[in-house]
């Protein structure tokens, strides 16, 4: 007993002495601890630290980054065109999420915290870009071109707003200093003007005499951008004149890379499996008819190209992340595929409507018919004039409009539009929600719900301009 307690006491003594000797190291690393903390994040530009030339197009540059997370997305789910295509009927859940679930079921809470990410995602986007305008303009003016780019991401981040939140969108934002001005509900009337506004301020710097291709560009970006909002307005014969003369070639692309992240339409639905490709059967045994939602897995439509996807062995068919949905994807995306936020072909789509709206069906179908004769390339896909025949010319007038709609929703799915326009056939064309929206039982349970648009979430409540009180001023389309 006694040789173990001598042994313990050296070791005690030993340790004593070594904790002695590092007193002074310690100190060392405390001074270089709090030097450490002291670091400066090269991530975040502080407002004072933005106020140069530099910093201006480092704000730029933000902005545009920003752009990408709202359309598409990077890897995640900040963009509302997967939750908005999951409300409507693009996407099925296929997830262990309970916000995926309550989306699909047209049930949607306010504090889902995936519709907060987007909401916010939207709302960075606008101020990001209102900063740098302001920064470029001071420090960069003679870039017209570029700062006309930032209202077109301002006035798209708003534009997507009104297409898919409720009535009561604050467009709150910054003032030079960097603090916030809150701003009150507004319907979204007010938030597709405000859009309209931005357009037309970008519209004004880039002119109509510059004949660059990265001027045609933004020029028809903010074209687009103005159109669609327009759109949303009922103006269908001014957004019409908007985009007359732009090429159905023309894209403003979003871009992905292995480094910078992958297209989100590739990520979440075939890579993670979360969601899958909607069909009017839904169900493992196809006996829940699904009332008034796109049959876009039976279609074999070759402009969304959709297949169960089959395990290594060759027999089984792969599930989904939630271990019970047969999973079906599509091969419209790849990781890095190209995506573009607006395009000529929108503007087919725009100018087709207008005809509808005039009573003039020959000329939609006119339209609607050039473009299965000579279909423009979707993501990985390029569609044959074999693969779509002309069209049949439908017989009324809403047949006619069913038919502009199923050929709207074929040639943009995935992109953020499908959701925006199940909410103007309620809004624009008289129908009612029943009649629109997925309706009936739901594979996973229970009923769909009411819910048209996405809500603006819990969190906007501490707003004080909202005093406490919900943002929705209503849920209606």
């Amino acid at each position: 007993m006694k040789r173990y307690m001598t042994l313990s006491g050296r070791l005690r003594g030993a340790a004593f002495i070594a904790a002695a000797a590092l007193v002074p190291a310690l100190v060392a690393c405390s001074e270089v601890t709090d030097n450490l903390l002291e670091a400066t994040d090269p991530d975040i530009i502080s407002p004072e630290n933005a106020q140069s030339a530099e910093g201006a197009r480092a704000l730029y540059n933000g902005a545009l980054s920003r752009l990408r997370l709202i359309a598409s997305g990077v890897g995640g789910e900040g963009s509302t065109w997967l939750f908005g295509g999951l409300l409507a009927d693009e996407w099925s859940t296929s997830s262990t999420f309970v916000q995926n679930d309550e989306t699909d079921l047209r049930a949607i809470q306010i504090n889902n915290g995936t519709v907060n990410t987007m909401f916010r995602q939207l709302a960075r986007a606008r101020t990001s870009a209102t900063e740098a305008i302001r920064t470029m303009k001071k420090f960069r003016e003679e870039e017209t071109r570029q700062i006309a780019e930032l209202y077109f991401v301002r006035a798209f981040a708003e534009m997507q707003m009104a297409s898919d939140f409720c009535n009561g969108i604050p467009l709150s934002g910054q003032d030079s200093t960097g603090a916030i001005i809150y701003d009150e509900a507004r319907p979204i009337a007010y938030v597709f003007q405000a859009a309209i506004a931005s357009a037309d301020s970008g519209l004004a710097l880039v002119g109509t005499t510059a004949t660059d291709s990265a001027s045609v560009t933004v020029r028809n970006a903010l074209r687009m951008t103005k159109a669609r909002a327009q759109v949303g307005l009922g103006q269908i014969a001014e957004a019409a004149t908007t985009v007359n003369g732009i090429p159905t070639s023309f894209a403003y692309n979003i871009t992905y890379s292995l480094v910078t992240g992958d297209n989100t339409l590739w990520a979440q639905p075939r890579s993670s499996r979360r969601y899958t490709v909607g069909d009017s059967l839904e169900g493992r045994s196809h006996n829940l008819f699904v009332k008034n939602a796109i049959p876009f897995f039976r279609a074999a439509d070759a402009r969304v190209p959709v297949a169960y996807t089959v395990a290594n062995n060759g027999r089984d068919t792969t599930i989904s992340q939630d271990g019970l949905t047969p999973s079906r994807t599509t091969t419209l995306w790849q990781r890095s595929t190209t995506t573009p936020a607006v395009s000529g072909l929108d503007a087919r789509l725009i100018e087709a409507e207008a005809r509808l709206k005039a009573n003039d069906i020959p000329g939609m179908m006119t339209i609607l018919n050039a473009l299965r004769a000579t279909p423009p390339r979707l993501g990985e896909v390029q569609p044959t004039a074999t693969q779509l025949p002309p069209l049949a010319p439908p017989a009324t007038q809403d047949a006619a409009i069913n038919l502009l709609f199923r050929e709207k929703a074929f040639w943009t799915f995935g992109r953020g539009q499908r959701l925006g326009d199940l909410r103007r056939l309620i809004r624009q064309y008289n129908r009612t929600q029943d009649n629109v929206f997925p309706v009936g039982q739901h594979y996973r349970g229970g009923t769909y719900g009411p819910d048209v648009n996405l809500p603006v979430p819990q969190s906007e409540e501490n707003n004080p301009e909202l005093g406490g009180k919900p943002a929705c001023i209503d849920r209606n389309a």
